[in-house]
């Protein structure tokens, strides 16, 4: 964490650090939207303190870990419960991302209601990288100081809300990105060699439905094997049962009449999506008969020593979850919506409506061009929400969503972490749907 975190303070030195986004842009960089930078660098600052956190789950880190105060309290083994080495890593990574949820809801406080770029607050939230990063380092700082007590089961049920959330989140941003494929390649096919253009569609949607067809039968076959997984059966047969549906309604007659664009393409990364959930749901069943993938770390051991419990953090699930929340976190800081629907609701500037150029000085070099002169082109406070509910999924995710135990000494996978996955994959399907049937039922609206 020092190193990172000193790597980062060189690079804060920087006079312009202390003024507004523009002057972050360097000449080698293309030239973008004021509102843009501001955004791709509160993610940077979002994505170092997710790097520091995986480097404090990495089991050779845990030595250097154990020398914070009250991050662990004893280095003796505990009777009937996890080593302090194998739990310090956990409390690690609860804290960091405690700092990081803590900075942006400062932030979503502070940009509350902020209408104009001409507010006083407009320039705090484009300028002041320097006293910024302080901040952020300043709460982490102290985050290390807060006692274990009841701190991280607290902070669990937290975690868990904003999860759900950020799930949602990162469903309606694939639902958006699918629609946008779609209809891009579409127009493509339409303009002009369109052979090549439906081939390269039909190929995608096959290898599509192909992984995930896959995935279900690995499903069947590593999480259903006992008697026992009665919940595991029911989920996986529910999902896919709901996939089926979802691809059928998206190729409807009265569906396709609606909205042209529409079919399986969508349907096919939806049910990639989902099947995905699924899994890391299943990954988080208690039960070692039904989940083969159940860390070690999760369950109390009283015939072998404390200090032979590996402190494995990293799974499959959580890999592959890794790498959507690095998508998700980029493309909301980049991308705008072609659909107002989508921007309505993620509370982001229209893509299509910007007319507004860069200004690029006599000498060539790229800078960025403020798109914010008359309003500003996006919710503050919701953006900086949205990065909250970020660093509780993350914290999640690194977590494997298990629940530290009354006395903070071991960890448990609870039901609960399966039901919230398999709920909001669940609302992600009745959201997708919605898109499909909302233009056939309220025909007399205008959905973009």
């Amino acid at each position: 964490m020092g190193a990172c975190l000193g790597v980062c303070s060189l690079l804060s030195c920087a006079s312009c650090l202390c003024g507004t986004a523009p002057c972050l842009l360097c000449g080698c960089c293309p030239s973008t939207k004021n509102s843009t930078i501001t955004r791709l660098t509160f993610s940077f600052f979002l994505l170092l303190g997710t790097l520091v956190a995986c480097i404090m789950i990495i089991p050779g880190v845990e030595a250097g870990l154990k020398k914070v105060p009250l991050l662990c309290t004893s280095s003796t083994s505990i009777s009937g419960s996890l080593h302090c080495d194998v739990m310090v890593g956990h409390q690690a990574v609860y804290r960091m991302c405690f700092a990081l949820a803590a900075f942006f809801f400062l932030f979503v406080i502070l940009m509350i209601c902020v209408k104009s770029s001409w507010d006083p607050r407009a320039a705090v939230q484009n300028g002041f990288w320097f006293f910024k990063f302080l901040i952020l380092v300043g709460i982490t700082v102290g985050a290390f100081y807060i006692p274990s007590g009841t701190f991280t089961i607290v902070w669990y049920y937290f975690g868990m809300v904003g999860g759900f959330l950020f799930i949602l989140i990162q469903l309606i941003l694939i639902i958006d990105l699918a629609h946008a494929w779609s209809q891009s390649w579409l127009q493509h096919a339409e303009n002009g060699n369109s052979k090549c253009w439906y081939g390269a569609l039909v190929i995608c949607t096959v290898l599509l439905y192909a992984a995930s067809i896959t995935a279900i039968v690995f499903l069947y076959i590593y999480y259903t094997s006992s008697s026992e997984c009665v919940h595991n059966k029911v989920f996986i047969s529910l999902n896919l049962i709901f996939c089926v549906i979802i691809s059928i309604i998206s190729i409807l007659p009265k569906v396709q009449e609606a909205q042209p664009h529409s079919g399986l393409l969508q349907a096919s990364v939806i049910t990639l999506y989902t099947v995905f959930v699924t899994w890391s749901a299943m990954a988080n069943v208690p039960n070692k008969n039904c989940n083969p993938t159940l860390l070690a770390i999760a369950s109390n051991t009283t015939t072998a020593s404390s200090s032979s419990v590996p402190a494995q953090w990293w799974d499959a699930p959580s890999i592959v979850g890794l790498a959507i929340y690095i998508i998700c976190t980029l493309f909301i800081s980049l991308r705008s919506s072609n659909n107002q629907q989508v921007n309505k609701l993620m509370l982001t500037e229209d893509s299509s409506g910007d007319t507004s150029g860069p200004i690029v000085e006599s000498g060539g070099e790229n800078r960025a061009y403020d798109n914010e002169e008359d309003s500003v082109s996006y919710s503050y406070s919701f953006f900086h929400f949205c990065l909250v509910i970020a660093s509780l999924y993350i914290m999640m995710t690194l977590t494997n969503w298990y629940l530290p135990g009354d006395n903070g000494s071991y960890l448990t996978s609870p039901w609960s972490a399966v039901w919230v996955k398999i709920s909001s994959s669940w609302a992600g399907l009745l959201l997708y749907v919605w898109t499909l049937v909302a233009p056939v039922i309220l025909s007399d609206r205008d959905f973009g």
